[in-house]
């Protein structure tokens, strides 16, 4: 008895940790949305160069389903893939310019793996529109 009690309190303390990890997370980002007249008209590569503490995991284009050639918005998550995925703290980004998906390589939305190096290269110099963070 007393050893299920003990795992008990570990995964209450793990959840606790990372709950609190998420909020953290979502308070830090939320600083950005508030301030995101500094960003409007701007390349997406300034917001990710101020957001020094955390940096996209995953980036995940938003098909227009009425024209469903272009993608107006993009969900950046800041959760590994595997982890509490759907309960992420995302970034959504609305373009100026909506992307075209055959101008993206990148949109390959189910074999989609981590925010690379050339993603970043791609997106930073896309135009920001709007931002927005949830959970």
């Amino acid at each position: 008895m007393k050893w299920s009690s003990e795992i008990f309190l570990f995964c209450a303390l793990f959840l606790f940790i990372k709950s609190k990890a998420q909020l953290d997370t979502l308070n830090y980002l939320k600083q950005f949305e508030a301030n995101k007249v500094n960003y409007i008209g701007q390349p997406f590569s300034k917001l990710l160069q101020d957001i020094t503490q955390i940096q996209p995991k995953t980036a995940w284009p938003i098909p227009n389903f009425k024209t469903k050639h272009y993608n107006f918005s993009t969900d950046f998550k800041f959760c590994d893939k595997e982890f509490s995925f759907y309960n992420a703290v995302t970034l959504i980004v609305e373009w100026q310019t909506p992307i075209s998906r055959s101008d993206s390589k990148y949109y390959q939305v189910l074999n989609h793996s981590y925010f690379t190096n050339d993603e970043k290269a791609f997106y930073g110099n896309k135009i920001v529109k709007d931002i927005r963070i949830y959970r």
